[in-house]
């Protein structure tokens, strides 16, 4: 069976909308102001890699938890650049990927994990209102759409559930109007909404404001233990630090052990040209919050501050042998599918073109959402595998880098969460036979009103299903 997303649309229509579109993220199409590169012998009590929100946020917090520590952050590119300044900008509450992927893991602490997902979303707010940060925060909700009739059971279970307001198809389409919204669960306290790479550089303007010493353009190749001191090598630069936390996600880890535990899955986004007052009307969207649908290949879109409609989502591409690399982010085959599933969804819209195009690499695990662990006998700690969730779950994820360092028990540390690490992925060739097969079968789900065949089943049964 077909879906919504099935339809046909004038190509004519998809080329002239990304006809004068620029390649590259629109968040990152700001000025940025740059930090030196590190060269020779620094020494520190804590050595930050990674320059991403993850980073930051242990940066910013660790000096203030102690101010008189001595605290170095260094990005192998620029601050931002990767993951933290090409994303939809979606700051979730939950630190799980979802309930149902929390409760499938952690059923037993699933409203503890749920009540502090809450608490971080709001401590997030506090630090950016207490700091100033110039980030465009906006505490806006969620609307998740059914664009499926099996869809629409699902939302009514949620709204059953007291996870928001159910909405059927006046209502939601009285909010968005889109011919393909079936009904509607609105979500007004779990998602916040900010301008990503803005949020990046505040955060590093903090840090540099609490003491920490930011560096760019330093790419951390090898660590090795010297005495009571880690020593970890750039190209130009040796550090010697007491502690270190990494927070590289995506890009290999310095820790060997690490990598086969997340791959990086290729996520494409579009962005409009501002909306005129008058294209603003013919859709609604008065609101403004977060909006992203049911399936299980799901679209998400948001406004920015002036008026431009950021869509992403659907494809999500994996490639052959874990590979990183720039050529595969201008995929002009997925740019053409996400403007057609937009006209779809838009179709009043028609007279919008899109001016920015670009992707970024997310990093996926096997339980979609972050683990931790300690290495160097407690000295280095790590988080990865946020799988595109990341913008909020990385200011806790942070708070645990910095509790575990302490060796100090807390809530946060003693999560079953927190001391399990995911099953990790096979080597080549079954990584990729897996994660395609398993692409496969969601899309297959998609197009067979949510059933899910024996692959997705099984997975289900081992904990290793994913719910959008």
């Amino acid at each position: 069976m077909q879906t919504v997303f099935d339809a046909d649309v004038d190509p004519g229509l998809v080329e002239r909308s990304l006809a004068a579109s620029t390649f590259g993220s629109m968040w990152l199409d700001i000025p940025r102001p740059g930090y030196p590169q590190a060269t020779g012998s620094i020494i520190c009590d804590l050595l930050v890699v990674g320059g991403g929100y993850a980073g930051l946020w242990t940066a910013l917090h660790a000096a203030q938890r102690n101010p008189d520590r001595r605290i170095v952050l260094i990005e192998a590119n620029r601050i931002g650049w990767a993951a933290s300044g090409r994303n939809g900008g979606f700051v979730d509450a939950s630190l799980t990927h979802g309930l149902e992927n929390g409760k499938t893991r952690w059923p037993n602490e699933i409203d503890t994990l749920e009540a502090m997902g809450t608490e971080n979303l709001d401590g997030m707010q506090a630090d950016i209102e207490s700091l100033g940060l110039d980030a465009e925060w906006q505490r806006t909700g969620m609307l998740s759409v059914a664009t499926e009739p099996h869809q629409v059971d699902w939302l009514a279970d949620e709204a059953a559930k007291g996870k928001g307001k159910l909405l059927g198809p006046r209502e939601v389409r009285d909010e968005v109007h889109s011919p393909t919204y079936l009904s509607g669960l609105y979500s007004p306290d779990t998602c916040a909404i900010v301008h990503p790479a803005k949020l990046a550089l505040e955060l590093a303007r903090a840090c540099r404001e609490a003491g920490v010493c930011i560096y760019e353009h330093t790419n951390a190749h090898g660590m090795n233990s010297a005495g009571v001191a880690l020593r970890i090598h750039s190209g130009a630069a040796t550090f010697t630090c007491g502690d270190a936390v990494l927070a590289t996600n995506v890009f290999p880890s310095l820790l060997r052990r690490n990598r086969l535990h997340t791959v990086p899955v290729y996520d494409y986004v579009l962005a409009t040209e501002p909306l005129t007052d008058a294209q603003l009307d013919r859709i609604g969207w008065r609101r403004r919050q977060g909006i992203g649908d049911c399936a299980n290949q799901f679209h998400y879109y948001r406004l920015t501050m002036d008026n431009r409609i950021v869509w992403g989502g659907y494809d999500a591409v994996y490639h052959f042998g874990r590979k990183l690399a720039d050529r595969y982010e201008d995929r002009a085959a997925t740019y053409r599918r996400l403007a057609a599933h937009f006209f779809i969804t838009f179709p009043a819209l028609d007279d919008v073109r899109f001016t920015h195009r670009w992707a970024g690499a997310i990093d996926t695990n096997t339980r979609f959402c972050a683990h931790w662990g300690l290495a160097r006998d407690g000295r280095v700690a790590y988080v990865n595998g946020f799988t595109g969730l990341g913008v909020g779950a990385a200011r806790f994820a942070a708070d645990v880098c910095l509790d575990l360092l302490d060796n100090e028990p807390t809530a946060r540390t003693e999560l079953d969460m927190v001391r399990r690490r995911p099953v990790p992925f096979p080597p080549e060739p079954l990584a990729s036979i897996g994660i395609q097969a398993t692409r496969w079968s969601l899309d297959r789900a998609d197009h067979s009103a949510g059933r899910r065949n024996i692959l997705l089943r099984s997975l289900d049964a081992l904990g290793l299903g994913f719910d959008s």
